[in-house]
């Protein structure tokens, strides 16, 4: 008579404790200046951090001007194409809201280009990867209104 024998480790872990870390750009549609502004800067990363409910984590996002660098880990249950249009759509969903005037320079509805430039970013290079985002504005010389008091005067 022979036994149903079983092995193997029957441990749940409460959460994936790999990293799936990616250096992302977005570009604007046509190239447009939109992230001249604080506000609209915000708005941007308000759209994209609505994601991190679901579990996706950001270093510090990099704006300059028509594009912005930003690192980004990846829940291990989406595909980088999956993910792309999930931040592109949140974000750009969040600019309309809160910026009606963008309606008219994108009347389509498609606030960013097709274009991205993706780049695998291991836990030893985040840190290189995080100096070059925060070094946007600098290194492509944008100086950014801080127009966030004027809204709450108005």
């Amino acid at each position: 008579m022979m036994k149903d024998v079983r092995s193997g480790c029957f441990k749940k872990l409460m959460h994936d404790t790999r990293n799936n870390w990616i250096t992302m750009e977005f570009n604007t549609k046509y190239r447009y200046n939109c992230f001249r502004k604080q506000s609209h800067i915000d708005t941007c990363i308000d759209g994209f951090r609505e994601l991190e409910q679901i579990g996706f984590e950001f270093g510090p996002f990099g704006f300059a001007g028509n594009h912005v660098h930003f690192p980004v880990n990846i829940p291990k249950r989406y595909s980088v194409q999956d993910v792309q249009i999930m931040l592109k759509s949140r974000s750009a969903r969040n600019m309309f809201e809160h910026h009606p005037g963008f309606r008219k320079r994108y009347p389509r509805g498609g606030f960013w280009s097709g274009y991205e430039h993706l780049e695998s970013t291991g836990l030893i290079d985040l840190d290189k990867s995080s100096v070059y985002c925060r070094s946007q504005q600098q290194h492509h010389g944008v100086t950014v209104i801080d127009d966030r008091q004027q809204k709450l005067l108005n």
